[in-house]
């Protein structure tokens, strides 16, 4: 009986690739430093300013821009004595960089708010017609509520705050619709009604209600381009040609009163606005909008691959308990627990 020697080993096919994967480098990958380095100069063009934003050095941020170009083997900006600007490969980089950093966010933020949701920093978006109105109690309200809860507030025109929020640099905004949000989540906190703001010696404001027809005949002071409350004038009222009756725009509603107040012409405000608005004046007067009395509606928005859906949602209850006083009152710990079961 002859010896037998020890049993040979076959390799089959999905044994060669893994053993072949084991002879391939790994690669070294940038760090969320200088990709945040990189984000930064290519949204200022400015060394120093882009050092500023990521409090540190110049040199520092020139010698991460310098190794992260090293690493990746490419040329990420064109340097020149006057100017710092993007490659198109560095643009194409950069956006990918962006939101590699909101992932990076999402993730520690996801890690954190298990543990104790609605606290630690929270970076929120509003525009400039519902912020004055809402703000100081809302932040009163939320800072009794959610005393952990660090809100950092951002007060823009909606398509500045839609670019940010996609950008990573908000994370919640508290907008008006109907207007065009794109690729968002939202949640609807009010109903707020368009009215029609008068001198107190105007022939409508005998009327009850202001038709369309009425606002037609009249001068109209709206707002300016970019602000979302003039195309929810403009519906409100059916206007297809605001430029016919219209004799000026605004950059703030606050202007609008005062020239209204200066007898100029007949303006729309959302009723949010009015308490505020016609405090420091006695020559306005609003009246309805009939027959449907248009409104705009106050939502919030998110971005839809947040892990932070369920808190926003929580958040978006209390704020609206704060402005309308309608829905179930906010219960921290019962909502806390409730939300770290979820």
């Amino acid at each position: 009986m002859s010896a037998e020697g020890p049993p040979f080993l076959t390799l089959g096919p999905m044994d060669k690739k893994r053993a072949a994967s084991l002879d391939i480098p790994m690669v070294i990958l940038p760090s969320l430093q200088q990709l945040r380095f990189l984000c930064a100069l290519a949204e200022q063009c400015h060394f120093r300013r882009a050092a500023e934003s990521c409090a540190v050095t110049q040199s520092t941020l020139s010698g991460g821009i310098k190794e992260l170009e090293a690493r990746l083997g490419v040329t990420l900006f064109e340097r020149s004595h006057r100017h710092v600007m993007l490659t198109p490969l560095g643009k194409e980089i950069a956006t990918r960089a962006q939101r590699l950093l909101v992932d990076a966010e999402e993730l520690v933020g996801l890690a954190h708010n298990a543990q104790e949701p609605l606290s630690g920093p929270l970076r929120f978006g509003v525009i400039p017609t519902v912020g004055p109105y809402v703000l100081p109690s809302l932040l009163s309200h939320l800072g009794t509520a959610l005393p952990k809860l660090k809100l950092s507030v951002r007060e823009a025109p909606t398509p500045v705050l839609l670019d940010k929020l996609a950008g990573g640099e908000l994370d919640i905004l508290l907008v008006a619709i109907p207007y065009g949000l794109g690729d968002v989540e939202t949640m609807e906190i009010t109903e707020d009604p368009i009215v029609v703001a008068m001198p107190r010696n105007h022939p409508l404001r005998h009327h009850k209600v202001v038709s369309r027809d009425d606002l037609a005949r009249e001068q109209l002071l709206l707002i300016e381009d970019g602000h979302c409350l003039r195309s929810h004038s403009l519906q409100a009222c059916r206007i297809v040609d605001p430029f016919r009756n219209e004799v000026f725009q605004a950059t703030s509603l606050r202007t609008l009163v005062q020239m209204v107040a200066a007898e100029l012409g007949i303006t729309l405000m959302p009723q949010i606005a009015v308490d505020s608005e016609l405090a420091s004046t006695r020559n306005v007067v609003v009246r309805p909008l009939s027959p449907d009395k248009p409104f705009r509606t106050l939502v919030l928005a998110w971005r839809p691959t947040s892990s932070r859906g369920a808190e926003f949602r929580m958040l978006g209850n209390l704020i609206r308990v704060c402005l309308t006083g309608t829905k179930r009152a906010f219960a921290p710990d019962h909502d806390i627990e409730a939300l770290a079961a979820h």
